[in-house]
């Protein structure tokens, strides 16, 4: 059975999305992942965008093994074949990545599905045609523009007003700017080299984890 929203949104507050440049020498993804739950991650969203497809399932199946054992669900970004292989709990899909009401025909009623969306206009649509969360960033991607942070988050507010599904928020953030997003509306934070580029990614989790837990 498919989580209500706000069990969604529980497990949208801290969000983990994989990248394996980050890898130290001899460990598996499986391994960071697992490491990365202990520190207190919510969520995880297998990302891999050039593994041939047998790499990649034989990875999703390491890392579902994870997941399942601690009772967090396993997103797959934006590559169906993978999610019906392994039976994943849900799949990410961007605005570039195909229609959301494709992708929830074919991934049935009861799984999740996320997508990325940046206005309200794509949000509402995203919404309407079936989505169970909204990806929403990039928050905290801009070094060079000095007010294109408080824009993301203004335009994360106004999102997360404005659907009644989750939000979450991705872009950037780390542990010296996510308390900026207190009040802004969404659910929790999407996060990758936070985690997975630190020398210790349980206690990278942790740290986000504790902070999550006060804002959101």
């Amino acid at each position: 059975m498919k989580l209500s929203a706000p069990d969604l949104a529980k497990k949208l507050i801290l969000y983990a999305v994989t990248d394996r440049m980050w890898l130290k020498d001899g460990e598996t993804l499986a391994e960071q992942v697992e490491k990365a739950i202990r520190g207190g991650v919510t969520l995880v969203q297998l990302r891999e965008k050039n593994a041939p497809f047998d790499e990649f399932l034989q990875i999703a199946k390491e890392v579902k093994q994870v997941t399942d054992r601690a009772g967090v669900p396993l997103i797959i970004n934006d590559n169906i074949d993978i999610f019906l292989a392994c039976d994943a709990d849900g799949l990410h899909i961007g605005q570039s990545d195909g229609s959301v009401t494709d992708a929830r025909r074919k991934i049935g009623p009861d799984k999740i599905l996320g997508v990325s969306a940046q206005t309200v206009a794509l949000a509402q649509k995203a919404e309407s045609e079936g989505a169970d969360y909204l990806g929403v960033g990039d928050i905290f991607g801009s070094t060079t523009k000095t007010d294109a942070d408080s824009a993301s988050i203004l335009s994360l507010s106004e999102i997360s007003k404005a659907v009644s599904i989750p939000t979450v928020a991705i872009g950037g953030i780390n542990h010296s700017n996510i308390r900026r997003l207190a009040g802004s509306g969404t659910c929790g934070a999407a996060v990758i080299s936070a985690i997975f580029a630190q020398p210790d990614a349980e206690e990278a989790a942790r740290g986000l984890a504790e902070i999550c837990r006060e804002i959101f």
